[in-house]
C-alpha cells in the first residue's frame, strides 16, 4: 500500500507543476506535559513531519487541525495555544499556504498513534533536545522558530 501511496504522490505532485494551484495547509507543533513534540512519518515521504495536512472547502484552520491531528496521531483533544507562523511552499509545484499552529494536548501524558496505517507508518514523541536525524529541514526549522520564542513567517 506504501507504493500505492508514493505513485499518487508523484502523479499528485506533476499535476501540481502544470496547474500551479494554491492551496492551504495546516500543521501542528503539538507538545505533551513533558514538552515533547508529536511528530509523524508517513508511508509515502522519508522524513518525520509534524502532524498535519490540508484545509478543505468551508473548513476554518481550526477545525482542519483538529481533523489533521485525530487523523494521524489519534488525538481527540488538543488545546490551540498560538499560532506559530505562516508560511509559503512552491516545492511541489503548487502555491501552498501552510498554518503552523502550537497545541498542547489535554492530558500530560497522552500515548500517540499511527492512527491512520494507510497514510501514516509512525507516531511518536520526541524530546525538543533529541529529534530524529530524519527529521525533515521545514519540521527542525518549525521546532528551533518555538524553542528560540520567534513567530515565523516566509518561506517554508
Amino acid at each position: 500500500m506504501a507504493r500505492a501511496h508514493r505513485l499518487i504522490a508523484r502523479a499528485a505532485r506533476l499535476w501540481w507543476a502544470i496547474r500551479r494551484p494554491r492551496t492551504l495547509g495546516v500543521r501542528a507543533l503539538v507538545l505533551d506535559g513533558a514538552e515533547r513534540v508529536a511528530l509523524v512519518k508517513h508511508t509515502y515521504r522519508s522524513y518525520w513531519y509534524l502532524p498535519g495536512g490540508g484545509v478543505k472547502k468551508s473548513e476554518s484552520f481550526a477545525v482542519a487541525l483538529a481533523r489533521e491531528v485525530r487523523e494521524e496521531i489519534g488525538l481527540e483533544d488538543v488545546r490551540l495555544e498560538r499560532v506559530l507562523g505562516v508560511y509559503r511552499s512552491a516545492a511541489e509545484g503548487k502555491d501552498d499556504h501552510v498554518v503552523v499552529f502550537v497545541a498542547r494536548t489535554a492530558e500530560p501524558t497522552a500515548a500517540i498513534r499511527a492512527a491512520d496505517a494507510l497514510e501514516i507508518e509512525a507516531a511518536r514523541w520526541f524530546a525538543l533536545d533529541a529529534l530524529p536525524e530524519d527529521i525533515s529541514p521545514a519540521s527542525a526549522r518549525r521546532i528551533g522558530e518555538y524553542r528560540r520564542g520567534e513567530v515565523g513567517v516566509g518561506d517554508w
